[in-house]
C-alpha cells in the first residue's frame, strides 16, 4: 500500500459570518489560530481511498456530495471512496451562508490531494488506542467514549512514523460563544504539539460527541451555553478569547499527548493485506409534531435556551396544513477498515452510546463509530436521551431545521437501529479484533 499527504490553510483573512454559537452578531473579529483541511490519500491494489479532514462545523449533506464529487473525479473513484471529516469547530466560518468562502475550500481541497498525490510512497500502519479525560456527558449521562483512537501509518522500509491519525469524542467548543475569533479550537494545537513532537502530519477526527461537551472549559460555560444571544447584544466587543480558555485548551493537549507517548513507539507496524472504502444507505423517519404541541415546545425553548422559534414553528404549520406528519432522511454510513481496525461514521451528531455499542457487539475496540461524516445534519439521539428530550433533541431543531431537511429529532427507535446496521456490516465483513 502506498500513501500520500498533503494540506492547505483554509483561513479567512477577512471578516466572516462564524457559526457555531446562536448569537446576534455572529462576524469574526480576528484569528486566534489557523483552519486546514488536510488530505490521506490511500493506494491499495492500484484503488485510491481518501480521507479529508476539514476545520469546520460541518457542512450540509449536498455541500458535502459536491466536494466529494469533485474530488472523485479528480481520482477517477466514486464518492463513497471519499470520507469528509469534520471537526466540528465552533469557532469557524458559516460555510453555507458565505458561498465564496465555500468555492475557496472545495479549490484548496483539491490543491491539497493533488499535494498528497504527488508523494505517495509504500507504507505499513498500525492500530491502537488509549483513554484520555478529554469530555463530559453534558445531558446528565454517565456514559463516555473515552478511547483516543491511533491509526499509525509508518514508512514501509525504515518504520518512521509518516502520519498520525486520531479519533477523539469530544466538541470542539472549548472556546465558546464570548469568542469572535476564527479557531480550530483544541484540534489545531494538538496538531501542532504533536506533529513538532514526532515529526510527522498529524490528523484528527471527531466521534459520537453530540453529548460530549469538552471536560475542560470555561467557568462561564453553561451561562453563555444558554443566554450566548442575548449576551452577545451587550458583549460583542469584548471579544478577545480568555487566558482560561487558552490555558484549557493547553490542558487537553497535554492529556492527550501523555496518552499517545506512553503507546506510540510500541504500536508495531504491519504490511497491509486489507484496505476497503465504501458506503450503505440507510432510511430514517422522523415525526412532525402538531401545532398544539409545536406551540409548547417553542415556549419551552424560549424560556429555558432563549430560542426564538417562531420561523421553525410557521414550518411546523405549512407541514401541518399539508398534511404531512412524518419526514425522511436517507443517511449514508461510510466505512473505511484497514487490516481489522475501522473508521466509520454518518453525517449526523450522534451519542457517545452508540459508538460504545458498536464496540459491545462486535469485541472490537478498534472499530471508531463517529459522527461529522460527509456533513453534519441534526442531533441523532438514543432512546433514553430522546425520552429526555431537552436541546439536542428538541430545541436545538428550532434554529438549524434549515439545514438539516427535518423539523425534528429522528424517532426513538433509531439509535439502536444504526448500531444494529453498523454490526451486521462488520460481521458480514468478518472484521475481527486486531492483534495490536
Amino acid at each position: 500500500m502506498k500513501m500520500g499527504y498533503g494540506e492547505r490553510d483554509i483561513t479567512p483573512d477577512y471578516s466572516i459570518e462564524m457559526v457555531g454559537f446562536y448569537r446576534a452578531d455572529n462576524l469574526s473579529k480576528g484569528i486566534l489560530d489557523k483552519l486546514y483541511v488536510q488530505c490521506a490519500l490511500f493506494d491499495f491494489n492500484n484503488e485510491y481511498s481518501c480521507i479529508i479532514a476539514i476545520d469546520s462545523i460541518g457542512f450540509t449533506t449536498e455541500d458535502s456530495d459536491y466536494l466529494r464529487n469533485i474530488i472523485g473525479k479528480n481520482l477517477k473513484i466514486n464518492k463513497d471512496r471519499v470520507m469528509l471529516c469534520f471537526s466540528h469547530t465552533h469557532s469557524a466560518p458559516n460555510n453555507g451562508i458565505e458561498r465564496s468562502y465555500f468555492d475557496f475550500i472545495c479549490l484548496k481541497t483539491l490543491q491539497a490531494v493533488n499535494e498528497a498525490l504527488n508523494n505517495m510512497i509504500p507504507v505499513k500502519a498500525s492500530w491502537g488506542n488509549f483513554e484520555g479525560n478529554i469530555g463530559e456527558n453534558r445531558r446528565n449521562n454517565s456514559a463516555l467514549d473515552k478511547r483516543i483512537g491511533i491509526l499509525k501509518i509508518s514508512t514501509f522500509d525504515s518504520d518512521n512514523i509518516k502520519l498520525i491519525l486520531l479519533r477523539v469524542t469530544a466538541h470542539a467548543n472549548i472556546l465558546n460563544s464570548d469568542n469572535y475569533f476564527i479557531s480550530s479550537d483544541y484540534f489545531g494545537s494538538v496538531r501542532k504539539f504533536l506533529k513538532e513532537k514526532y515529526d510527522c502530519d498529524v490528523i484528527l477526527t471527531q466521534g459520537a460527541s453530540g453529548n460530549i461537551r469538552p471536560l475542560y472549559r470555561q467557568k462561564n460555560t453553561d451561562f453563555l451555553e444558554t443566554h450566548s444571544y442575548e449576551y452577545s447584544l451587550t458583549q460583542a466587543n469584548k471579544n478577545i478569547p480568555s487566558l482560561e480558555a487558552k490555558e484549557l485548551i493547553n490542558k487537553t493537549v497535554q492529556e492527550i499527548y501523555t496518552g499517545i507517548d506512553k503507546i506510540i513507539y510500541s504500536l508495531i507496524p504491519q504490511k497491509i493485506n486489507r484496505l476497503s472504502m465504501f458506503s450503505e444507505i440507510k432510511r430514517f423517519y422522523s415525526d412532525v409534531p402538531s401545532i398544539e404541541r409545536a406551540e409548547e415546545i417553542l415556549i419551552e425553548a424560549k424560556e429555558k435556551a432563549g430560542i426564538d422559534g417562531s420561523a421553525w414553528l410557521k414550518e411546523i404549520k405549512k407541514l401541518n396544513n399539508e398534511k404531512i406528519n412524518k419526514q425522511y432522511t436517507d443517511i449514508e454510513i461510510q466505512y473505511f477498515i484497514l487490516n481489522n481496525g475501522c473508521i466509520c461514521g454518518v453525517p449526523e451528531e450522534i451519542m457517545c452510546e452508540m459508538a460504545l455499542g458498536v464496540v459491545e457487539k462486535t469485541n472490537n475496540n478498534q472499530i471508531y463509530l463517529g459522527g461529522y461524516t460527509n456533513g453534519c445534519s441534526g442531533y441523532f439521539p438514543t432512546c433514553e436521551e430522546f425520552l429526555k428530550g431537552g436541546y439536542e433533541v428538541v430545541w436545538s431543531y428550532l434554529i438549524y431545521y434549515i439545514y438539516h431537511g427535518r423539523v425534528s429529532s429522528l424517532t426513538k427507535e433509531s439509535g439502536s437501529i444504526l448500531v444494529n446496521t453498523i454490526v451486521s456490516q462488520l460481521k458480514n465483513l468478518h472484521i475481527k479484533k486486531s492483534l495490536n
